[in-house]
C-alpha cells in the first residue's frame, strides 16, 4: 500500500510516493522478510536443485536491513549462493540479487523471478 506525502490543495508539484510497509517497518524496527510469493518462487527453485542433486540444505536470515536465503551443498560449508532481498536498493539496482560464494553478484534486478533465471540451464544443441 502506498500513499502520497505532501499532497495539498492548489499545489502543482507532486508529492513523494511512500511505501507504507517500509515506513511501518522502519518505525517498528521490524526485520526484512520474504513474503509468501517470494518464498514460493525460491522454494520451487530449491526443490528443482535438490532433485538434481546440486543443493542439500538452506538457511533463511531475516535481518534488520535485508533478508537472505542461503543454499548449501553441505550444511557444514559456506553457502554456495545467497538470494538477497534488500529493500533499500529497490529504486536503484533492484531489491533482489543472487550472490555467489566468492561474493560476486551474479544477477540483480527489480523482479525476483527474473533474478532467479540465473540458475536456469541453457540447452545445448548436440550435432548428429
Amino acid at each position: 500500500m502506498t500513499a502520497f506525502a505532501g499532497e495539498g490543495e492548489g499545489r502543482e508539484d507532486s508529492g513523494n510516493l511512500v511505501a507504507l510497509d517500509e515506513v511501518r517497518r522502519a518505525r517498528l524496527d521490524l526485520p526484512v522478510t520474504f513474503n509468501r510469493q517470494e518464498l514460493n518462487q525460491i522454494l520451487r527453485l530449491y526443490g528443482r536443485m535438490v532433485a538434481a542433486g546440486e543443493w542439500r540444505d538452506y538457511a533463511i536470515d531475516h535481518l534488520k536491513d535485508m533478508a537472505v536465503f542461503s543454499v548449501f551443498r553441505r550444511s557444514s560449508e559456506v553457502p554456495l549462493f545467497q538470494i538477497v532481498k534488500n529493500p533499500k536498493l529497490a529504486r536503484k539496482q533492484g531489491a533482489y540479487s543472487v550472490v555467489a560464494a566468492t561474493g560476486l553478484i551474479l544477477k540483480r534486478g527489480h523482479e525476483l523471478e527474473r533474478v532467479l533465471t540465473v540458475f536456469d540451464r541453457k540447452l545445448k544443441l548436440v550435432g548428429t
